[in-house]
């Protein structure tokens, strides 16, 4: 399983290598406008729990781009599939369900991090320093990718076309990024509202990073129910791998 896992997540490493600058400078634009357009135009005027709307941004634009990153993995697997065929070298190899899975998750996450990364970067331009020193606010990071990574991966598998992935980010991740508390407190919602955006991944993963991005001490629930979706979601890519692969 070792060496299927290694040369699954290295083949989508060397893509990436490939289009690295690329990516910095794709991971980059939206940051910055958010930051720009937002940030700059509500000033100190809006503040939270004593911290600037600025800094308030950064963690939620910290989820949004970890699960937005995470899931793109899933647009590589269908190109890979419908144009290039590898999926059907990977039928053919000795590679189990579990190590592609796996392999695939993995280079989902890494992608993730790079751009949390570089959202960090950019806001140290902004002058906004947090807490990104506290291992909860790493951990929260690495679910976050996790669970929409293997969401991604187990997508894949199920849409008929380059085109239903699209259908798929507009309808589901797209939504969620402007919904789960990335941009706005959600306590701040009518309770009907703040009750459905409650049952949404993204607004538990928000609210740990920003937690411990502000030094706080985030409760334990966030962090299970994270790991319990994406256990759930991981399990069902390897089962959605194991019917494409029939």
């Amino acid at each position: 399983m070792l060496n299927g896992f290694t040369a699954v997540f290295l083949r989508e490493i060397l893509i990436l290598k490939r289009r690295f600058k690329r990516q910095i400078l794709s991971m980059s634009v939206s940051p910055l406008l958010y930051l720009i357009a937002f940030g700059y135009a509500m000033g100190d005027a809006a503040r939270f729990d004593g911290h600037t709307y600025m800094e308030f941004l950064i963690p939620g634009l910290v989820a949004m781009s970890s699960m937005t990153q995470a899931f793109a993995i899933g647009t590589d697997i269908n190109v890979a599939r419908f144009y290039w065929h590898i999926f059907e070298e990977f039928q053919a190899a000795p590679i189990s369900n579990a190590a592609y899975v796996a392999g695939e998750v993995l280079a989902g996450m890494t992608r993730a991090l790079i751009s949390v990364a570089v959202i960090l970067i950019i806001g140290l331009f902004f002058k906004v320093t947090l807490n990104y020193y506290n291992p909860l606010f790493w951990l929260a990071v690495g679910l976050n990718s996790f669970l929409f990574a293997s969401l991604a991966v187990g997508l894949a598998m199920l849409v008929k076309s380059h085109a239903d992935q699209s259908l798929l980010t507009s309808f589901v991740i797209t939504p969620m990024a402007f919904l789960g508390g990335t941009f706005f407190p959600v306590d701040r919602l009518p309770v009907w509202a703040a009750k459905i955006i409650f049952l949404l991944p993204l607004t538990h993963a928000s609210k740990a990073i920003r937690q411990t991005a502000f030094g706080a001490s985030p409760g334990c629930f966030s962090y299970l129910l994270l790991t319990a979706i994406g256990i759930i979601l991981f399990l069902l890519a390897l089962k959605c791998v194991g019917q494409a692969r029939d």
